[in-house]
């Protein structure tokens, strides 16, 4: 089986007329979105750079502290996206998305890679960083429409949360059925992914590390076990924020308090 073959800035270049295809597309059918296309490209390429100039860096230190500020700084980001793609607001959504993404990244991440994989030493960056960070990129869109899904409910159906709470109910059971189809909705995408894998898509961890060069059947495994634990992330994310959003529009007392819930501005 051959190595991985190797691109260059020449390669990279073709590439980029893929950019200018799509973007023609959306130029002839007016779909207006030349410019946003435009911009995801050029912010893929710096960020993807500036990310391979680090992991380069930090690879070559093989240094724990390193690993684990990337790690921090990674979920930050990701809570960051996560909350910038929410339609609603409410004051705390920041620190609630980081507080999530940290729990179900360090929490699913390590049980991943320290006694399913049994990455030796714990920290391996080669291991660590790829597997973790797709639990937050993946993490991060379940938790988006999660919030989103339990905030509409929240708001639409407030007159039966209301009623609830005056028939005696406590926060958790006024709070039951928004919550779960918030829990249901951000679940979604990961769902659609693992019924689709191998017969519609050949997914992305597979695929790199077929490309690298891996037998296939190796290479499934690690899809395999990549799934499995995307699923779990998204699934303890999606209930964990859900709880501590439901906590900052009911207090103790179980008093709706709506007027905490702001809509982005556009």
């Amino acid at each position: 089986m051959s190595g991985l073959i190797e691109l260059g800035p020449l390669q990279l270049a073709i590439a980029t007329l893929l950019i200018v295809a799509a973007g023609a597309v959306s130029f002839a059918l007016r779909l207006g979105v030349e410019r946003r296309l435009a911009v995801a490209a050029l912010r893929t390429t710096i960020q993807l750079g500036l990310l391979g100039l680090i992991l380069e860096r930090v690879f070559a230190l093989d240094n724990p502290w390193l690993v684990v500020g990337l790690l921090l700084l990674m979920t930050v980001f990701a809570a960051r996206e996560a909350v910038s793609r929410a339609s609603r607001r409410y004051r705390g959504i920041l620190a609630d998305a980081w507080l999530t993404m940290a729990a179900s990244c360090f929490l699913v991440g390590g049980i991943v890679t320290q006694v399913v994989v049994g990455v030796k030493p714990w920290y391996d960056p080669q291991y660590v960083i790829p597997l973790l960070g797709m639990i937050l990129g993946n993490s991060l869109t379940g938790i988006s429409l999660c919030l989103d899904r339990f905030m509409d409910n929240l708001e639409t159906r407030s007159a039966e949360v209301e009623l609830r709470i005056a028939f005696g109910a406590t926060r958790r059971e006024a709070l039951a059925a928004p919550l779960r189809d918030g829990v249901r909705t951000g679940m979604i995408p990961i769902i659609n992914s693992m019924a689709a894998a191998g017969i519609v898509s050949l997914p992305g961890m597979m695929t790199g590390q077929i490309l690298a060069g891996s037998p296939p059947m190796q290479a499934v495994a690690y899809q395999i076990v990549v799934m499995f634990m995307i699923a779990a992330a998204v699934a303890l994310g999606a209930m964990l924020v859900v709880v501590l959003a439901g906590r900052r529009f009911m207090g103790p007392d179980a008093t709706l308090r709506l007027d905490r819930m702001t809509t982005k501005k556009s």
